[in-house]
């Protein structure tokens, strides 16, 4: 459990599962469940990652992930990778190794940062190949100081426990904390654009699991939103226990 360590509109908290990536199964009208192959978290990887990667994958597999793909941020730059470092004024946030402020508008800033994540960032990613895919590698960037979960939008009065413990912790390296918080920050604002509207809410976008691919190592974040819609008889006729409690529309669902 890791919660985030600056207070927002209401305090996010970051419930990361760090585990294997397990498989999942797209299908289609076409396809039987029997004859369709099985896509993995490593080929979802693989479409996301270099083209040699992409290259080996079905290519029925390969079309299905990405026909489930939108993103916020163009898939691939058209600039080159800057042979310094950037920092952001806005975010306080460095890709690359060496700081150095750069005059740039807000969208190019978090571009640039999805692009070139912090060094602090990719060091994640590096223990988590070079481990062979051990969680145990990111949990020892864990600060072992427990903070207990605060009460976010009055959660318990309903009873509600929004995460697996009532403790969470920090990485270490508060860089990687305030880079998870701006994800969080750019998935809400850019949503909208992609048709995925969230709200930083203990109803909606509020949570994240790591994974680790089995094979590769490779890290990755999976997002969750709508974790708890309102209550409608006619559009979500489900009761979903204590965490729905108090949700009035705020989070509908689509």
């Amino acid at each position: 459990m890791v919660n985030s360590y600056v207070p927002l509109r209401f305090t996010i908290f970051i419930s990361f599962s760090i585990a294997a990536a397990s498989s999942f199964k797209l299908h289609s009208a076409s396809h039987s469940p029997s004859s369709f192959p099985k896509a993995t978290g490593d080929d979802l990887l693989s479409v996301l990652g270099p083209p040699s990667a992409a290259s080996c994958l079905n290519p029925i597999v390969s079309r299905e992930i990405k026909s489930c793909l939108k993103f916020l941020v163009p898939f691939k730059s058209d600039k080159p990778k800057p042979e310094f470092g950037r920092c952001s004024p806005r975010t306080g946030l460095c890709s690359g190794k060496i700081d150095a402020v750069e005059r740039r508008s807000k969208f190019e800033e978090e571009n640039s940062l999805i692009w070139w994540p912090p060094e602090s960032v990719l060091e994640l990613a590096r223990l988590a190949v070079d481990s062979g895919g051990d969680p145990g590698s990111i949990q020892r960037t864990l600060n072992p100081k427990m903070i207990p979960v605060p009460d976010v939008e009055r959660s318990r009065k309903d009873k509600c426990q929004l995460t697996r413990t009532p403790y969470g912790r920090h990485f270490i390296a508060e860089e990687v904390n305030s880079y998870f918080e701006f994800l969080f920050h750019l998935i809400e604002s850019r949503g909208p654009s992609v048709g995925l509207n969230v709200s930083l809410s203990r109803y909606d976008l509020f949570h994240g699991h790591l994974f680790l691919a089995s094979e590769s190592g490779r890290l990755g974040i999976l997002f969750h939103a709508k974790e708890y819609p309102a209550y409608d008889k006619k559009v979500f006729p489900y009761n979903m226990g204590y965490c729905q409690r108090g949700n009035m529309g705020s989070c509908p669902c689509d």
